[in-house]
C-alpha cells in the first residue's frame, strides 16, 4: 500500500496539479528530476517501457530531451524541454514540447519541492495551451503512468538512503 498517494486536480480551465510526498529529503528528489542517470531509472511510465534517450543541460536556455520506447512494438516517444527557471532543489520551470504535439502546443511546466518534515511534498503544474489539451492529456491515461513512475522513485529513495546518500 502506497502511504504518500498522489492527487491530482484541475486548478484552472488550463491546468492540471500533481501532487504526491517522498519519504526523502529535497535533495535527492531534485537529482532524480535532473540527472539523467537517476531519471533513467524511474520516468518511462508504465512496466514494458523504457527512456532510451536523457540528456539534461540544467542551466535556464538550456534544454533537456527525453525519448521513451515500448519494448513490444517500434512506438516511440519523444519531447524536449527548456529551462526557463531554476532555483536548486526548490523549483524547476520548463516550457514542454512533443515531437507529435498532442498537447496542442508548448506546456509549461513547474515543479516546486517544499520539504515537509521527514518528507518532501512535490507538485507538479502542467499549464496546457486550451482547456481541451488540458483534458486530452488528463485522458491518456498520463496520472496512472506517472504513478507507476512514483512507485519506482519510492524504491530508489529506499536504496540511496539505505546507502548513506
Amino acid at each position: 500500500m502506497n502511504r504518500n498517494p498522489t492527487t491530482v486536480t484541475t486548478p484552472s480551465d488550463r491546468e492540471v496539479l500533481v501532487a504526491r510526498a517522498f519519504d526523502a529529503p529535497p535533495r535527492l528528489v531534485w537529482d532524480l528530476h535532473t540527472k539523467p542517470e537517476l531519471l533513467k531509472r524511474w520516468l518511462f511510465g508504465p512496466d514494458g517501457w523504457s527512456l532510451d534517450v536523457c540528456t539534461v543541460d540544467l542551466r535556464v536556455g538550456g534544454k533537456a530531451r527525453f525519448e521513451m520506447s515500448k519494448q513490444d512494438d517500434k512506438f516511440r516517444m519523444g519531447w524536449t524541454d527548456t529551462y526557463v527557471e531554476i532555483v536548486p532543489r526548490e523549483r524547476l520551470v520548463s516550457r514542454q514540447l512533443f515531437d507529435e504535439d498532442w498537447t496542442q502546443g508548448e506546456t509549461t511546466v513547474t515543479l516546486v519541492f517544499r520539504e515537509t518534515g521527514d518528507k518532501t511534498l512535490l507538485e507538479m503544474t502542467v499549464l496546457y495551451s486550451s482547456k481541451e489539451a488540458r483534458d486530452g492529456a488528463l485522458n491518456t491515461g498520463m496520472v496512472d503512468g506517472m504513478e507507476m513512475g512514483y512507485a519506482r522513485l519510492d524504491k530508489i529513495f529506499q536504496e540511496l538512503v539505505a546507502a548513506g546518500e
